[in-house]
């Protein structure tokens, strides 16, 4: 007879297997899977202190535990806000807090709740993603971060958290291929520039749009003697085409571009 939690199952190659679950306000919870019925069981028994013992926080957790952070995690939220996500999400009065790590956590608006609580982020290689459709999406292009972005140059998190990811956080300075924000005493400036063997300025524009168009203007005349390079053009949407091409006919870009 098998110990509470725990039944047994038998792996493709005919090993035995001992799987844990445990119901708590109906919603059944796999714990996982475990070589020896013995250790299946201690997972179910951490499980049900953790449920039913509120003294037990995240933070407490060790490796040498039965169950893994993930689930650790899922089972305290549940406990404490009586609510079962299959992430290891923590629900906060206005936010949430998505633990990667007991030590690494990331910040959302409840807004994004729906979505991570379908969608496991990953990491690798110092990068956040998720997989979603068949796609890795990164977190940073979920908000407006370009890939090729340098966080201080092209956006910021306005309290210096790097992982927290809730919208008034964030903080996009510059939205186009080649487009800067520059600063200069009360002024602001988009300046724009194109690599070539080095960066080359193409001009100083009053808005980023107009800084943007004018990046596009040098890489069309650019490409006619460089084909080989991969240019990336600056999509705008905020345009029609009609006001794209009075825009494009009248942005100046400089002299110095021709001569490339």
């Amino acid at each position: 007879m098998s110990l509470p939690g725990v039944y047994e199952t038998t792996l493709k190659d005919g090993t035995a297997s001992f799987r844990a679950s445990i119901t708590h306000k109906k919603k059944h919870i796999s714990l996982g899977s475990f070589p020896e019925e013995k250790a299946a069981h201690e997972a179910y028994l951490l499980a049900f202190s953790v449920l039913s013992d509120h003294t037990y926080r995240i933070l407490d957790y060790k490796q040498t535990f039965p169950l893994s952070f993930e689930k650790w995690v899922i089972l305290i939220n549940l406990r404490d806000n009586g609510i079962y996500f299959s992430t290891p999400i923590y629900l906060m009065k206005t936010y949430f807090i998505y633990y990667l790590e007991p030590e690494l956590e990331l910040k959302f608006d409840l807004e994004d709740l729906f979505y991570y609580a379908s969608h496991k982020i990953m990491r690798r290689g110092g990068h956040l993603f998720v997989a979603d459709y068949g796609m890795q999406v990164t977190l940073p292009s979920r908000y407006g971060i370009k890939n090729y972005a340098v966080q201080g140059k092209d956006f910021r998190f306005i309290n210096g958290d790097s992982y927290d990811y809730r919208y008034e956080n964030i903080e996009i300075l510059n939205t186009y291929h080649g487009v800067s924000l520059i600063r200069e005493k009360n002024a602001v400036k988009y300046r724009a520039r194109i690599h070539i063997r080095s960066y080359y300025l193409v001009g100083y524009y009053d808005s980023a749009i107009e800084a943007a168009v004018a990046y596009n203007k040098s890489v069309d005349i650019l490409k006619k003697r460089y084909p080989d390079k991969n240019y990336e053009l600056n999509y705008i949407a905020e345009l029609k085409a009609s006001e794209y091409a009075a825009l494009y006919e009248k942005v100046k870009i400089s002299d110095k571009i021709f001569m490339l």
